[in-house]
């Protein structure tokens, strides 16, 4: 489990963090005023929704009935495959009928080849998506990593042969370099589908669908939590010739922000299959709370390290779309709220009543619309940073209330509250220095306060003598 974690994790948060290099690709290529980074955010978003739309949750449901000794896995995979095709080819042939209409309403009207071209991509990311999860049921680790991989070293090599090398600047060559890598990826697929005893089973049909449909309710709520500003943006602004200008700045500056996605993603892969292996030790409670308070440790840290080396960390991204770096702090304390949701989500998980996790992320999901929709004409894109911190602080804050009348924890929450308020005492003094000082001046106080940060930790709850290696050390020392 350990190997098979590490590949699946490695494949993931290697992947996140090349594609994330593409950004001062984009930026510095696509200038801010020409909308394009924008439009591909919009894009982006959108594909992302009707992703989790398409797979229906089938998924987790493929884990769940391949599993059970009465189905045969091919059967399982044939059928869930099937309801996956029947709703990809009905979106095509909505978005390929109605496509001047459809463009039109988006404001596309100029340009329906990004529709066209992006919903070809997310059609074939949905039908690969069942076969992914077959390679994880298989326990073919390697496989899934290697196309996983391929996939972004294609999109990273094509982007810098087009961008830097040909010179061709315009969002239309993303979408077509990512139609092009998806495209090949598909056909990688096809040796695998050939192996496959097809058979459709009408009746497990039903249960899939019934099992899955309170995830797929999830996975809508959740993916909305994480794309909804973005969709909404170039809707409710009110000046249409500047909202795409806008949201590129945002969403450029939103990847800065997502160093913190990464830390949570990388805590997520390694904390998930612990926790369900220990789900029936007596001491588990004591293990989920202890977990939180050294997962806030580690965000804080983080948290204050992105604040502290700001000045380089803005270099990322060309110099026209630095004026939204505001935003940076407060998407990144939104991502912690997220990985706190995540933490508390366990409660329910462990006493199968995921519909708690529904509720929980639909109201996250109502605050964030309302904050967006309410705010974005009068405090553009600083609307969409707030509404995505107060949809996650609420369900945050529900899930917490509700799990300790149902399956409380005693969460070290005196312990927290110190570390938040020494985070944001030192988060406050960073954001006071003067702008006139030198930044390599700010930087090196920063991270004289990081130290702070730090020595606080290790003299309460991180003994450097209990770590691997350093421990080893102080050991030979006394």
């Amino acid at each position: 489990m350990a190997r098979d974690t590490a590949i699946y994790g490695l494949s993931s948060i290697v992947g996140r963090f090349l594609n994330y290099w593409l950004v001062p690709l984009y930026t510095r290529y696509m200038p801010a005023e020409s909308g394009d980074y924008g439009v591909s955010t919009n894009m982006y978003a959108y594909t992302a929704l009707i992703l989790v739309l398409l797979t229906f949750g089938m998924e987790t449901t493929l884990f769940r009935y391949a599993n059970d000794r009465d189905e045969q896995p091919d059967t399982v995979f044939s059928t869930g495959f099937a309801l996956i095709g029947a709703l990809t080819a009905l979106f095509l042939l909505i978005i390929f009928g109605f496509i001047t209409p459809i463009s039109d309403a988006l404001g596309y009207g100029a340009h329906p080849e990004y529709l066209l071209m992006m919903a070809s991509v997310v059609a074939m990311d949905a039908l690969q998506a069942l076969p992914f999860s077959y390679l994880r049921f298989q326990k073919r680790p390697i496989r899934f990593a290697t196309l996983k991989l391929l996939f972004i070293f294609l999109n990273i090599g094509l982007n810098v042969l087009y961008f830097v090398v040909l010179h061709k600047t315009s969002v239309f060559y993303v979408f077509f370099i990512n139609l092009l890598c998806t495209g090949i990826i598909s056909l990688l697929f096809v040796p695998q589908l050939f192996r496959i005893r097809w058979h459709f089973d009408g009746r497990l049909l039903r249960r899939m669908v019934a099992y899955s449909w309170p995830i797929l309710v999830l996975g809508v709520a959740g993916i909305l939590n994480q794309v909804a500003d973005k969709i909404l943006f170039p809707l409710v602004y009110p000046v249409k010739a500047d909202a795409n200008v806008l949201l590129g700045i945002y969403g450029a500056c939103v990847k800065i922000a997502m160093i913190m996605s990464m830390i949570t993603q990388a805590f997520r892969y390694a904390y998930e299959p612990i926790v369900f292996a220990i789900s029936r030790d007596g001491d588990q409670k004591e293990y989920y709370a202890q977990a939180m308070k050294y997962f806030l440790i580690f965000t804080f840290l983080a948290f204050l390290a992105v604040e502290a080396y700001m000045p380089l960390l803005q270099r990322i991204i060309g110099e026209d779309y630095r004026e939204g770096m505001r935003v940076v702090p407060i998407v990144m304390a939104a991502e912690i709220m997220m990985g706190v949701y995540f933490n508390l989500s366990f409660w329910y998980k462990l006493i199968d009543r995921t519909i708690y996790g529904a509720l929980f992320s639909l109201a996250g999901c109502i605050v964030l619309f309302a904050v967006n929709i309410l705010f974005i004409p009068r405090y553009g894109y600083m609307a969409c940073a707030w509404g995505g911190f107060a949809g996650y602080a609420t369900a945050m804050v529900l899930s917490y209330i509700v799990g300790q009348q149902k399956n409380p924890i005693r969460y070290p929450m005196r312990d927290i509250a110190l570390y938040l308020v020494l985070t944001l005492v030192l988060f406050g003094l960073m954001e006071l220095e003067p702008a006139a000082w030198n930044e390599w001046t700010r930087m090196a106080l920063n991270t004289l306060l990081i130290l702070v940060f730090t020595a606080y930790a290790i003299h309460y709850d991180i003994p450097l003598k209990n770590l691997p290696f350093v421990g080893r050390f102080f050991s030979n020392i006394n």
